[in-house]
């Protein structure tokens, strides 16, 4: 690269920067979460985002694995993976904590996710996932729990349930139509996996991929009934979504076509979907996985959990015209008539801020008339001149920039008059 080369500012093609306005929306977002799933007695973990990529190979989907992921080899001449998605590592970390951790266990985690797919929207390469899980569980319900929370989560945002539907399917479902159809080992595999790209295909399409696996869909058989293996399974499914319309969650749907495009899936899945035609995708979605964590030894341990990335979520907030609010930058800007008055500033800042406030101090040389622009540029809504008079008098002249109004008070008057703004 020669002196003359500018490096690009662009971030990585399919990743955002988050200016501070950015990240605060990205936050608050990610805080009402948290406050919904503490409530419900989750607890919040993490890991890294690097993993071994055997631990993808094992369970994932071939798609992820094979088209999606950023794997290298490492320069002790391992293979390592960016996290696609967190299930796996939530699987191991159980596995290797199961005889100390108290089950059932309820955890969820907010974090980075990498895929290398192509950018479209709803669609990054590095987004933000809520993983929600819980183990140790294996009654509908846990089932129940988890979609309820999905919900319960949707309208912490002021969602309406006519805002989206929750459309539920089982694994075990698919897997007694697809025994009943004739289909066995790879064949069941091949066809879930063709079932789960059904709504990008054409039909003429789909019914030919079908033929290439059986001569009797499976879906057909799920639709029509008769079956005593599929109807049993049918009806259990179905208690499940009476039992959510009977606690509240009227907008479950059962849709035999939803299967998860992962291999782990072992019972019950779904996916919810914004009922604006404006914004049709899938939002998110997740189901039952009782057999991953015996991957690394011992009995499997019944989960149920779903991922909500950020990007879709932000979408449907913004489809629907759900804003939140975002209290992250200064209430209060101090200006300082000479430099000699910037200590006495901080003093009284952090005074300020020991009370609640949020409060920037200048430290520049600029004139109080440029320190007002300053204050204005910056979106913050109340001044303060603070010199040695302030200091003497403990008395202050508080500007509402808006306005142009000038209220005197007392210094210790600050804090209530900040509170009331809010």
């Amino acid at each position: 690269m020669n002196d003359s080369e500018k490096l690009s500012t662009e971030p990585y093609k399919g990743t955002r920067d988050f200016y501070p306005a950015d990240w605060a929306k990205l936050q608050a977002m990610f805080d009402r979460i948290r406050q919904t799933l503490a409530s419900w007695g989750y607890e919040e973990y993490n890991a890294s985002p690097l993993e071994r990529a055997e631990l993808y190979e094992s369970k994932t989907s071939e798609e992820i694995v094979n088209e999606q992921t950023y794997t290298f080899t490492d320069r002790g001449d391992r293979r390592v993976t960016l996290r696609p998605e967190m299930t796996p590592t939530l699987a191991r970390m159980v596995a290797a904590k199961r005889r100390e951790l108290p089950f059932p266990v309820r955890w969820f985690s907010i974090g980075n996710r990498f895929r290398y797919e192509r950018p479209q929207r709803g669609r990054l390469r590095e987004f933000y996932q809520t993983d929600v899980d819980l183990l140790g569980a294996a009654g509908p319900e846990a089932d129940i729990e988890i979609i309820t929370l999905v919900a319960t989560i949707l309208s912490a945002f002021d969602a309406k349930e006519s805002d989206f539907t929750i459309r539920v399917n089982s694994r075990t479902l698919l897997n007694a139509a697809c025994a009943a159809a004739g289909l066995s080992g790879e064949q069941v595999r091949a066809y879930t996996h063709l079932l789960d790209r059904k709504a990008k295909m054409p039909a003429e399409e789909f019914a030919a991929a079908v033929r290439e696996i059986t001569e009797r869909d499976p879906l057909a058989l799920i639709e029509q009934g008769g079956d005593p293996g599929v109807e049993h399974e049918k009806r259990a499914l179905f208690d499940t979504i009476e039992a959510l319309n009977t606690r509240g969650v009227t907008n479950a749907r059962f849709d035999p076509t939803i299967t998860r495009g992962f291999d782990y899936y072992t019972g019950i899945v779904f996916e919810v979907y914004d009922t604006n035609p404006a914004n049709t995708r899938a939002l998110f979605g997740g189901g039952r996985y009782d057999q991953l964590v015996a991957l690394f030894g011992g009995d499997p341990i019944p989960a149920v959990g779903f991922g909500m990335g950020d990007v879709t979520l932000a979408d449907f907030l913004e489809t629907h015209q759900l804003t939140l609010p975002t209290n992250t930058k200064p209430q209060l800007y101090i200006g300082t008539p000479a430099a000699s008055d910037i200590p006495g500033a901080q003093a009284f800042a952090q005074w300020l801020r020991a009370q609640g406030a949020r409060v920037f101090v200048n430290l520049t040389e600029k004139s109080l008339g440029d320190q007002v622009k300053d204050a204005v540029r910056r979106g913050i809504p109340l001044f303060i001149a603070y010199g040695q008079n302030e200091v003497r008098q403990d008395l202050v002249r508080l500007k509402v920039l808006a306005t142009g109004e000038e209220i005197g008070m007392a210094a210790s008057d600050v804090p209530p008059y900040i509170r009331a703004e809010r």
